[in-house]
């Protein structure tokens, strides 16, 4: 099952030619989130061709370069003809201003919109096989960041082990693998525990938005596939982040390490560093053994399941494929 973010807007406050303001298109399957709607995010998913099918939009904050997007996004959407609803998560307390702003400049929509409110540990969506958990951060106005987790899925299924036990190919792999024990024709019970293996991890992919360095952030980002952290700074500007509660590129990477992530997106990139992106990465890569890039707006990154196998962004393992033998297929699971 393939998951994948697109950068949308990587730059900060302003602007620059490179670097649009804050916005980030996470793709799962046939699932699509939008995470921040600076100004000029529906010409950037024009641009990069994500479409504009979103069921939710997740605002972290209400600054004006992670919210001013929405209401040009949402006209788009009515001169479209959506009718599918479309829900829009916002900090506990701001929903009121979220609504003001689409009335002052965005006018009635057609299909229903929805504004929901996001606290610190809310389950604020449910899907198959995962969820979105919001949390707070440390910005200076009401925030929160946002985590997809995955729930574990099956073991691994061991065709050979099964046939070794005597169980026939066909629906009995199947009822193995879906943790139900079988009899076979001689009357001998075989278990799931004993051709199925241990659960194998989803993934986690965490958007913080603006915030300083948290001891919640580490909390959630624990073990992160993909973890996207405000490093508005580099180092030499340490104090003016403390002051503008942003992070800089080192204090990101210093808390990615903390949380073990595999690999850390460092994004609201201050037009400061319109020519060059070099002093955030070097500074990140000194602090974290995982991989730490600036993103480019546009880039895309698939996010791989934990136990995939070669190249980070070669593509993710298909439940297809790792279910194959328990279907009784002949292809074996990857590696």
């Amino acid at each position: 099952m393939s998951l994948r973010v697109t950068f949308l807007g990587t730059g900060g406050a302003v602007p620059t030619t490179r670097r649009n303001t804050s916005s980030a298109f996470l793709r799962r399957e046939g699932e699509r989130f939008l995470f921040d709607c600076g100004e000029g995010t529906q010409r950037q998913m024009m641009r990069f061709g994500t479409g504009f099918g979103v069921s939710d939009v997740f605002l972290t904050h209400l600054h004006g370069d992670h919210t001013l997007g929405l209401p040009g996004l949402l006209q788009t959407m009515e001169f479209n003809d959506r009718e599918a609803a479309l829900t829009i998560h916002a900090p506990d307390g701001a929903g009121g201003r979220v609504r003001r702003l689409l009335e002052a400049a965005a006018g009635h929509q057609s299909f229903p919109v929805r504004i929901e409110a996001a606290a610190d540990g809310d389950t604020v969506r449910e899907g198959d096989g995962y969820e979105v958990v919001a949390f707070a951060t440390d910005h200076d106005t009401r925030s929160v960041g946002y985590v997809l987790i995955e729930a574990d899925r099956k073991g691994r299924f061991d065709r050979e082990r099964a046939e070794a036990l005597g169980v026939p190919v066909g629906p009995m792999f199947q009822r193995l693998h879906a943790g139900e024990a079988v009899e076979l024709d001689d009357g001998t019970v075989v278990d799931p525990e004993q051709v199925v293996g241990d659960p194998r991890p989803g993934r986690t992919v965490v958007y913080t938005g603006d915030t300083r360095p948290t001891d919640r952030t580490v909390d959630l980002a624990a073990g992160a596939d993909l973890l996207i952290h405000d490093a508005t700074f580099a180092s030499d500007n340490a104090d003016r982040a403390r002051r503008t509660a942003h992070s800089t590129a080192a204090e990101a990477a210093k808390l990615a390490a903390r949380a073990d992530a595999a690999r850390l997106a460092l994004v609201h990139v201050s037009s400061r560093y319109a020519g060059s992106v070099a002093p955030l990465e070097r500074e990140a890569r000194e602090a974290f053994d995982g991989e730490a890039f600036v993103p480019e707006d546009g880039d895309e990154v698939d996010v791989p399941y934990p136990d995939a196998t070669g190249d980070p962004d070669s593509g993710a393992e298909s439940e297809a494929d790792a279910d194959s033998d328990a279907d009784g297929g002949t292809d074996r699971d990857p590696p």
